[in-house]
This record gives C-alpha cells, structure tokens and sequence, in this order.
C-alpha cells in the first residue's frame, strides 16, 4: 500500500505468540510497583498501561501490557519471548510477599483491527462472557485486543500467516517494538522509545534500573531512539544499519519490510538494510496509555 499501513483483516484472531501472566495476592501491587518500570499505584482499577521489566543495568528484559483488575489481580500480556521463562525469573524475587505469580493457560489473547465495542483508551471492558477488552488502537488505526478463556474460543491461530503479518507490522508502525529473544537485555527504554508508550517512570521511585533510566532522562543523555524503516526484505532483527558504507545503527524488529531501528536522534538522510535503502517512515500516535 502506498501508505506503508498493513492490510487490514477483518474478525478477531488468536495471537499464537501471546501469553497472560497472573499476578494475585494481598502484595500484588506491592511487588508489581518494585520491579516494573512503569507506576501501577498511580493505574486506577480496571485499567492497564504498557509497562516494561529492566534489568539492574537499565536493559529492557520484556515489554508487555499491565492491567491491574483490582488492588489484588494484575495481568500482564506477554507477546514476545518465553512468559514461562518470566514467571520463573519474576518468582526470585517473591521473597515473603503475599503473592503467587503464575501463567494462566486458561485464557487466550485475541486481536482485532477494529475499534472496541466497549473499551475505550487505558479503561478496560469486561463483557458480558467475562471477555476483557483492550482499545489497543487509535482513530487512525483502531485496534482490540481480547482475553478471553481459552476452552470456549474458536477463533483461528495467526500461527505464519497474513493476519499475524498485519499485526505485528501495526504494532511496529505505533512504535510498539517486537522484541525477539536475542534482543532481551540489549536496548534502554530510552533507545527503544518507550516513552511514547508512556512505559517507564523516571519519578515513581526505586524498580531494578531506575537509577540508570532516571540518570539518563534527566542528564539529557539519551542520544539514540527508534526510526521505522522500510526495507526491501524481511530483516532479522540485530542487522546492522548502515549510511555510505558506516554501521549507524542496528535492527531491533521487524515485520516483512517494515523495521523498528535503534538510530541517533540527530541522523539525517536514507540509510540501509542488508545493503539497499531503507527510507523512514512517521510512526503513529496514540497508543500512550
């Protein structure tokens, strides 16, 4: 399309890579407020924000979408990576907290690209099958994303196909990188642009890394963040970006020929992918919660 948007597909599809994590318990928000970056005391029930865990040296380890039911029951969406692989990271740091943490393999997340039927902005809707709705969009490109229980849906699995392409290429042109395991650990929020995400706070106090995230957003040192491309291929995330022959930059996801890369903020001109022309492209507003 001229445009570069994905080709819409019409009905909802099971995200195959997608997971829900369970938090609960009478430390839920206690725990969730230590180690994530983003700030769920300031989430009103009933709610979610983007959020991301970080390593003690400020990396991004996972970006996912929180949504605190109540004062006792957080959820995360977990789309990229191994959730079985976080939960047993998460529950070393339990301690003696009230708390269990858990992947809930009787829920299911779906996708739309569509406007929600009830759910508006970072206000979740339950339906009336106890469904929850996610607006995971905006009026230039609506979105939903569902949870729903996993023993009742019929929808069919984005598995390869073009419905999964669709998504993730709308994911990548709102600035919402797709992280790939190789990419764990290897980027600060800062560099991968979560603060159009509004996924971190640099005022919320202590969470593993802050300091560092803090450091960087208040001595103006953040000197690189993401530009999407548009490339001739399918490019494997950690490919490097070059200008005239000089490593400028490096991939850090992609989807068919569009790519999330990690470029300096003051980089002018065309740069390129696996040696041909990658031109930017304007992400999209509006995906903030």
């Amino acid at each position: 399309m001229s445009d570069n948007l994905p080709s819409p597909f019409s009905g909802f599809c099971t995200l195959a890579t997608s997971q829900v994590v369970a938090l609960s318990g009478a430390d839920a928000l206690a725990f969730a407020q230590a180690q994530f970056a983003s700030d769920i005391l300031a989430l009103a029930d009933g709610h979610w924000q983007w959020s991301t865990w970080l390593s003690a040296k400020g990396r991004v380890l996972s970006v996912f979408q929180l949504l605190r039911l109540d004062a006792r029951n957080l959820l995360l969406l977990h789309h990229d990576g191994d959730a079985v692989a976080v939960v047993e990271q998460l529950r070393r740091f339990v301690f003696r907290r009230k708390l269990s943490i858990s992947l809930d393999e009787e829920r299911a997340v779906t996708a739309g690209m569509c406007a929600p039927r009830q759910a508006h902005a970072a206000r979740i809707a339950q339906l009336d099958d106890a469904t929850l709705e996610l607006d995971v969009g905006a009026a230039v490109m609506p979105r939903t994303v569902r949870v729903v229980c996993r023993a009742v849906t019929d929808l069919p699995h984005d598995g390869d196909s073009d419905q999964a392409l669709a998504w993730r290429q709308s994911d990548l042109r709102y600035g919402l990188p797709r992280l790939d395991p190789s990419q764990s650990g290897q980027w600060t929020p800062q560099q991968l642009g979560l603060d159009r995400l509004a996924a971190y706070s640099v005022r919320k106090g202590c969470y593993p890394g802050q300091e560092i995230v803090a450091r960087t957003h208040f001595l103006g040192k953040a000197k690189r963040s993401l530009q999407l491309l548009q490339t001739c291929g399918s490019a494997v995330a950690g490919t490097a970006v070059t200008q005239h022959g000089v490593t400028v930059g490096t991939v850090a996801s992609s989807a068919g020929a569009l790519a999330l890369a990690v470029l300096p903020l003051e980089l002018e001109g065309t740069v390129e992918v696996d040696g041909h022309p990658a031109p930017a492209i304007a992400l999209l507003d509006g995906l903030a919660r």
